[in-house]
């Protein structure tokens, strides 16, 4: 496939991604589970049918290595699923996963006793001032829109705390989960569309002890007022219109992302995807009217920008610049 079409399937498949959840979550703040529940049912089923061959296929990175990071793997989904009923507006919320980089680096420092460049602390500076720019605004936010009484405005604020306490533990056990991987692909290769399909159908039988919160979603969704589709021309609830776009679109996403993977550099996958998450940024804030100061651009501005710096973008386009053309073949 022609890496322009891969960036075309990111774009689309991740930003209406991001559309279709705001629009659950609006409506339905506490319908996270029945999402992810719906996400990963959807990627397990066409895993088990194109790359695990109906379970006859023996996978390459024994499964009890799988079932570690699995175990991260929903932790996380479940953690940052719950982080949107706790006050944490969608902008903050991809705001702050932005900040995987600095995780990643603490963890790596760590654990993997990595040490990084003068440029790479500067750029993880960056990220770090503009997310505690972007929250500390919200936290003013939510003090602010919660005028009715003292006590609302501290319990207000106390879910708020809990909710940026959850996000910081969900981007932590990630980037744990990143190392694990990283880890696993050089003992036995890397192996994507397989890790896909069991971080996906692993975590399956964990949703039984959510049961009760996805049936309760369910019934919710079923009493939303009708819409009919167009083109298809079939009517349905609309926020079980809403979860078919949104499984739908994840799936795009992550098949663009795997696609672009396969056909480019790192670095060029890292841009593409940061992009992404600011093209989506910039969308919910407009069209969902989200609230967003000078002060939350700012903070916007110096994460994907410390972003960039230290993916290296800027050194990388140099070089490419500064190559002598190549001489054609006579």
């Amino acid at each position: 496939m022609h890496p322009a079409l891969a960036v075309g399937l990111v774009f689309a498949g991740c930003c209406s991604n991001v559309i279709f959840l705001e629009l659950l979550v609006r409506k339905h703040p506490g319908c996270g589970n029945i999402v992810t529940f719906a996400q990963f049912l959807f990627i397990a089923v066409e895993g088990f049918l194109r790359e695990a061959d109906l379970g006859r296929k023996r996978p390459a990175i024994p499964v009890r290595y799988y079932a570690v990071m699995v175990t991260m793997f929903f932790t996380v989904s479940v953690v940052n699923n719950y982080a949107l009923n706790l006050n944490i507006a969608m902008p903050l919320h991809m705001i702050f996963r932005s900040g995987s980089l600095i995780a990643n680096m603490i963890l790596g420092i760590i654990i993997l006793k990595k040490r990084y460049s003068v440029f790479k602390y500067t750029s993880i500076a960056l990220v770090s001032v503009g997310i505690f720019i972007c929250t500390f605004m919200s936290a003013k936010q939510v003090t602010s829109q919660t005028s009715v009484s003292e006590d609302d405005g501290v319990q207000a604020f106390a879910w708020w705390l809990l909710g940026i306490g959850a996000l910081t533990f969900a981007l932590l056990m990630s980037a744990r989960m990143g190392i694990f991987q990283e880890m696993l692909y050089k003992q036995f290769g890397k192996h994507s569309k397989e890790a896909l399909f069991y971080n996906h159908a692993l975590p399956l039988p964990g949703f039984l002890f959510l049961a009760a919160d996805i049936y309760n979603h369910a019934l919710l969704f079923s009493k939303s007022e009708w819409y009919q589709v167009p083109v298809l021309g079939v009517t349905m609830p609309i926020m079980w219109f809403y979860l078919l776009m949104n499984v739908v679109t994840q799936y795009v996403c992550i098949r663009g992302v795997f696609i672009l993977t396969a056909e480019c550099a790192s670095l060029t996958v890292t841009l593409v995807v940061t992009l992404r998450k600011f093209v989506s940024l910039i969308f919910s804030i407009l069209y969902f009217r989200n609230p967003f100061t000078l002060w939350h651009w700012l903070g916007t501005v110096l994460v994907f920008i410390g972003t960039l710096l230290y993916t290296e973008v800027w050194n990388h386009l140099r070089a490419a610049r500064s190559q002598p053309p190549k001489d054609k073949e006579n």
